[in-house]
C-alpha cells in the first residue's frame, strides 16, 4: 500500500516590542534572524525563544536539520491539497503582508525566501539572498557559536520565545552591524525540520533607551534649571516611536502620552491626561488594568502581555503590551510606564491560518471515512443486485432487498458529502452560465421550501459563466436552502442573487485567501433568525449543528465550504441575530471559455462478450469475489489477485494475452498505478480501469481525467461496472 503524510499545523504567535532576540540559521552565512519553512503541508508559527535557552555571550539560538517525518499514512490527495494551500500562504504576496524582515531558511542553513523587507533591511536583493547561507546575516565573530547552538537546538527541536534580556547584532551587506530582535520556531514538513525567523531592526528603541538612559543620568547630575531642557529632550524622543508610550500613577491616572499613542489610539493627549486609563480597556475585562497595576506597585515588570484595547472610535485592537515601573529618587514605585503595539493584522493572520489547518485536518479525517465506507457499501450494493436477480419480484422479501438498495444509496450520498468536504470528491466541471443554472434549481426549491416562503432570483449582470460540476452547485444552493428553511419557521424570503465583481491586488492583499482578479458572486440570502458571531465562528465545522438531535448531521455547510475551494472559490458569512444571513460565493469568472461547455455523454447498455480476459486485483476478499461473479455472469474470464505484487508475479509467470487490468488504487504491498507502470513495458497497449472507494484520490494525485484513464467509483452497480469495461475494450 502506498499512503503519503500530510500534515497542516500552522499558528501565529505575535510578539511585543522587546530590547533584543535571538538569531538563527545555519552554515556559514548567518542571519540575525532567520525565516525558514518549506512550501508543503505544514505552516509556521512566529515565537520567541525563552532567555534561558541563549548563550548570554553570543546571544544566539541553536538551529539545524531535524529528522523527517514519515510520509505513509495520509491521502495522497489532501497532501496535494495542502501543498496548494501552503504554496498560496508562504507565497511572496502573504510574506509581503507582514510588518517585519522575513526569512525561511532550510535545514541544510538555505536561504529559500525573503520578503522585501529583508532586502531593505540588509541591503541584499532577493537573488543574492536565495540559495545563500545563513551566516551570511550573521556578524563573523558570532559564526561558530552559532553553529554550535544550532546542534544542541537540533536535539530538542521545541518551539521557544526569546527572552528580553539576549544582545544580539545582525550584519548588512555593507558589513555594518545592527541590534535586532528576532522571533523564531521550527516547522516539521514531509522532508524535514526548517526555522522561520521575523526579524526587527530595533536600532530606533535601542537609540531611545540609550538616550533616556543618557537623559535620566543627566537630569540627577544638572541643576533645576536644567531640568526643563532635559524634559523637553526626553519627550522629543519618546515622541518619536511608533509604539505608544504611555505614563501612568499608581491609581492609573494618565500622566504622559506620546504621539504614537495618538496615532494608535486616536485620543489627543489633552483627552486623556489626568484620565484614568481604564478609559481603553474593553468592557469584558474590568479587572485586567487594575491587576496590571499592583503588579507594577510591588516593582514587578511585565513583558509582551497580549491583551485588547478600545480606540476613541470603538475600534477594538489587539495589542502586545510592557510595562515597566517608575521610580523616584529614592527608589520607590511612584508610576509606570507601558508601551504598546498594534498586533491587529497578525492576530488576524494567526486566526486565518489556524482555521484553514483545522479544515484540512478534518477534510482529511472525512475522506479516509468515506473511503472505507464505501468499500463497505460496494459489498452491500452487490450482494442485493445479486438478491434482486433471484428471488420473485412479487415476493415480500424483495421489499427488504429494496429497503437495503434505498439505504445503500443514502449511505453513498453521505460518503459524497463527507468526500465534498474534504475536497477530494472526482468532479467533472463544465462551462455554464449560473443565471441559467438557478432557474432550473429553483424548480427543486420551491416545494422544499414551502408556501410560506418566497424564493427570489435577482440575476446583476447578463451572464455568469463559471466552470463548475453542475451538480456540485445545485448541492451548494440546496443545502443553503435548507439552512435558510430551518431558520425561518414562519416563513420568509429566500434571495439569490449573481453578480460579476473584480478584485484589484489592494483587495487580496486584504484577504489574503483571495487573488485578485474577475469572479462570478453567488450571494444566497434569508430573512431567518441569523446567528451570532460564536455560530459564525462555527458553521463550516463538519458535524457541528445547532439543531435538535436527530435532526441534521452538521455536514450541510461543510459539504458547501468543501465544494467551494475545491472549486477555487470562497465564501464569507454575514449574519446577526434577528437579521437574517447572507452567504456570499466567489467563483473564478469562466466567460473567456464561452462555447467550451462540456457535452453529457449518453449511457450505453453494455452486450454480453465472450473471450476476454480480465485480470482483477482487489484487496477486499468479499469486494473481489462480488466483482468476479459478476464479470463471470457476463462472459468474461477472469484472473484474481489480491494486490498488485500477486497480480504482477501471475503475469511474469503467464504470458498469455491480458485485455483489460480492473484494479484498486490503494492496495498493500504495491498500488495499482505502480502496478500499471511495471505493467507498461510487457504490455504498453492494457487497457486499464481503476476502482477506487476513495473517491478522486488519483485524480487529485495524478491528474488522470486529463490523460484519459478511467476511474470507477465505489460503491458502484453491475451495470456501472459492466458499461465502464465494456467502454473501455471499446
Amino acid at each position: 500500500m502506498v499512503q503519503a503524510t500530510s500534515q497542516l499545523d500552522f499558528q501565529t504567535e505575535t510578539y511585543g516590542s522587546v530590547s533584543s532576540v535571538t538569531v538563527s540559521g545555519d552554515s556559514d552565512h548567518a542571519s540575525p534572524g532567520s525565516f525558514s519553512f518549506q512550501v508543503l503541508s505544514r505552516i509556521p508559527r512566529l515565537y520567541r525563544y525563552a532567555a534561558s535557552d541563549v548563550d548570554l555571550e553570543t546571544g544566539f539560538k541553536p538551529l539545524s536539520r531535524m529528522s523527517q517525518p514519515s510520509s505513509d499514512h495520509v491521502p495522497a490527495a489532501s497532501s496535494l491539497s495542502a501543498k496548494a494551500m501552503t504554496e498560496a500562504l508562504f507565497s511572496g504576496e502573504f510574506l509581503e503582508t507582514l510588518p517585519d524582515a522575513i526569512v525561511a531558511v532550510d535545514r541544510d542553513g538555505i536561504i529559500i525566501q525573503v520578503n522585501s523587507q529583508t532586502q531593505e533591511l540588509f541591503g541584499y536583493d532577493r537573488d543574492e539572498l536565495i540559495g545563500q547561507k545563513i551566516e551570511m546575516l550573521v556578524p563573523e565573530r558570532y559564526r561558530v557559536q552559532h553553529h554550535q547552538h544550532r546542534q544542541r537546538f537540533a536535539e530538542t527541536p521545541k518551539t521557544r520565545r526569546m527572552g528580553a534580556d539576549l544582545d544580539l547584532y545582525g550584519r548588512r551587506r555593507n558589513g555594518s552591524e545592527f541590534p535586532v530582535e528576532i522571533s523564531l520556531s521550527p516547522v516539521s514538513m514531509e522532508n524535514g525540520t526548517f526555522v522561520l525567523s521575523a526579524i526587527r531592526d530595533i536600532s530606533d528603541r535601542k537609540r531611545i533607551a540609550e538616550e533616556l538612559r543618557r537623559a535620566n543620568e543627566e537630569l540627577h547630575r544638572r541643576t533645576t534649571e536644567q531640568l526643563g531642557e532635559y524634559r523637553s529632550r526626553l519627550a522629543s524622543i519618546v515622541d518619536s516611536s511608533e509604539d505608544a508610550i504611555i505614563g501612568k500613577g499608581l491609581d492609573g491616572t494618565i500622566t504622559s502620552w506620546n504621539k504614537g499613542a495618538e496615532r494608535l489610539y486616536g485620543y489627543s493627549p489633552d483627552e486623556v491626561v489626568g484620565k484614568h486609563i481604564s478609559l481603553l480597556a474593553p468592557s469584558d475585562r474590568p479587572q485586567e488594568i487594575a491587576e496590571i497595576l499592583q503588579k507594577i506597585a510591588r516593582g514587578e515588570h511585565i513583558e509582551h502581555h497580549e491583551s485588547v484595547r478600545v480606540t476613541k472610535d470603538g475600534r477594538h485592537l489587539d495589542v502586545s503590551i510592557s510595562v515597566s515601573p517608575l521610580r523616584d529618587a529614592t527608589g520607590e514605585v511612584v508610576g509606570a510606564s507601558a508601551i504598546a503595539r498594534d498586533i491587529t493584522a497578525q492576530k488576524r493572520a494567526e486566526g486565518q491560518l489556524r482555521q484553514s489547518q483545522k479544515m484540512e485536518a478534518v477534510g482529511r479525517l472525512a475522506g479516509g471515512v468515506a473511503h472505507d465506507f464505501n468499500n463497505i457499501l460496494g459489498i452491500i450494493n452487490a450482494c442485493t443486485e445479486f438478491l434482486r436477480d433471484r428471488i420473485d419480484p412479487a415476493a415480500e422479501p424483495s421489499l427488504y432487498v429494496e429497503n437495503i438498495k434505498k439505504a445503500t444509496e443514502r449511505g453513498r450520498a453521505l460518503t459524497k458529502q463527507m468526500l465534498a468536504f474534504s475536497r477530494t470528491s472526482a468532479i467533472q466541471p463544465r462551462v455554464l452560465d449560473l443565471n441559467e443554472r438557478l432557474k432550473d434549481v429553483s424548480k427543486l426549491l420551491r416545494p422544499l421550501m414551502g408556501d410560506d416562503v418566497e424564493i427570489l432570483i435577482v440575476p446583476r449582470s447578463p451572464s455568469a459563466v463559471v466552470e463548475a460540476d453542475p451538480g456540485q452547485l445545485d448541492q451548494i444552493v440546496v443545502n443553503l436552502a435548507v439552512n435558510a428553511r430551518d431558520a425561518m419557521p414562519r416563513g420568509g424570503k429566500f434571495i439569490l442573487e449573481t453578480g460579476m465583481v473584480k478584485f484589484d491586488q489592494a483587495f487580496a492583499e486584504q484577504h489574503q485567501a483571495m487573488g485578485a482578479g474577475k469572479y462570478v458572486l453567488l450571494a444566497v440570502s434569508d430573512t431567518g433568525a441569523g446567528m451570532d458571531e460564536a455560530t459564525v465562528a462555527r458553521i463550516f465545522e463538519p458535524f457541528f449543528t445547532t439543531k435538535e438531535t436527530g435532526k441534521g448531521t452538521g455536514l450541510g455547510l461543510a459539504t458547501v465550504y468543501g465544494i467551494v475551494k475545491q472549486s477555487a472559490g470562497h465564501i464569507l458569512v454575514y449574519s446577526e441575530p434577528g437579521h437574517g444571513t447572507t452567504f456570499k460565493i466567489y467563483l473564478p469568472s469562466a466567460d473567456h471559455k464561452i462555447g467550451l461547455a462540456s457535452k453529457p455523454e449518453v449511457e450505453t447498455v453494455a452486450p454480453k462478450r465472450q473471450g476476454t480476459t480480465i485480470l482483477l486485483v482487489e484487496d477486499d476478499e468479499i469486494m473481489r469475489s462480488l466483482t468476479r461473479q459478476v464479470l463471470q455472469e457476463h462472459g468474461y474470464t477472469v484472473v484474481e489477485a489480491d494486490d498488485g505484487k500477486s497480480a504482477l508475479e501471475w503475469v511474469e509467470s503467464h504470458p498469455g494475452p491480458i485485455d483489460l487490468l480492473l484494479t484498486d488504487v490503494v492496495m498493500r504491498r504495491m498500488s495499482g498505478p505502480e502496478l500499471v507502470e511495471r505493467l507498461n513495458a510487457s504490455h504498453p497497449a492494457l487497457k486499464v480501469v481503476y476502482m477506487s472507494g476513495y473517491t478522486g484520490e488519483l485524480i487529485a494525485e495524478r491528474e488522470m481525467l486529463n490523460r484519459g484513464i478511467t476511474l470507477l467509483e465505489k460503491p458502484f452497480s453491475r451495470t456501472a461496472l459492466l458499461n465502464t469495461i465494456h467502454a473501455t475494450l471499446g
